[in-house]
């Protein structure tokens, strides 16, 4: 199974791909830690939509954090953040993201989405999760008629020896990774400090895993 990692493209391997997440310059300002959050999820999804050939915005894919802020608030209303997108190959063969709350997601909640797609002429769906999905929920997902990718992001801290190898690997300096403001409320919930660097990881679905990065400023 081929790991699609988004930022592994700043490095500068083969492949063409573009400089991903790490290229980025965003800063984060003070707000809400469920802003910042559903940002990160959100421009991450587009960026991988967009490297497998779906028609994707420049807006989408270079809005900062604070131009989300504005179009979708400290508290987003997930409904607004679905998003729907056509390959560029076969305008036909179209997917929706769905984003998921903070509850548990149970099997009544699954046949929920489902009731409210029945009328969406859809090819694929993804579902980037916030929390834990029980087993008889995922078993629910078996029953819908195409195919069902599901997200769930993993918050790191990088220890120094692990900062110290990105950065080699990357061959990037602390300045060249995205930033995040010490004064945000994610660094502030997790007690972050100047220098530290948060790893993003999303698993599932049919990739590996995809990977952000945010430096403490």
């Amino acid at each position: 199974m081929a790991a699609v990692v988004l930022d592994d493209a700043v490095s500068g391997g083969g492949g063409g791909g573009r400089a991903g997440c790490m290229t980025s310059h965003d800063v984060v300002g003070g707000g809400s830690l469920e802003s910042y959050r559903y940002y990160v999820s959100r421009r991450t999804v587009m960026e991988m939509l967009n490297d497998r050939g779906y028609n994707v915005a420049d807006s989408d894919l270079t809005r900062s954090l604070t131009g989300f802020r504005t179009a979708f608030g400290q508290n987003p209303d997930l409904d607004r953040l679905t998003i729907c997108a056509s390959l560029r190959s076969n305008s036909k063969n179209k997917i929706m993201v769905i984003f998921c709350g903070t509850d548990e997601i149970r099997k009544a909640s699954v046949r929920a989405i489902y009731a409210n797609l029945l009328n969406k002429d859809i090819s694929s769906l993804m579902l980037v999760l916030q929390s834990k999905m029980n087993s008889y929920a995922r078993k629910e997902l078996e029953n819908y008629p195409y195919k069902v990718e599901t997200f769930h992001p993993k918050y790191e801290i990088l220890s120094a020896e692990e900062k110290k190898h990105l950065l080699r690997k990357f061959k990037l300096e602390d300045k060249k990774l995205p930033l995040m403001l010490e004064t945000d409320a994610f660094a502030r919930y997790y007690g972050l400090e100047k220098g530290q660097v948060v790893k993003i990881t999303y698993r599932g679905g049919a990739v590996g895993a995809l990977k952000t990065y945010r430096c403490i400023v």
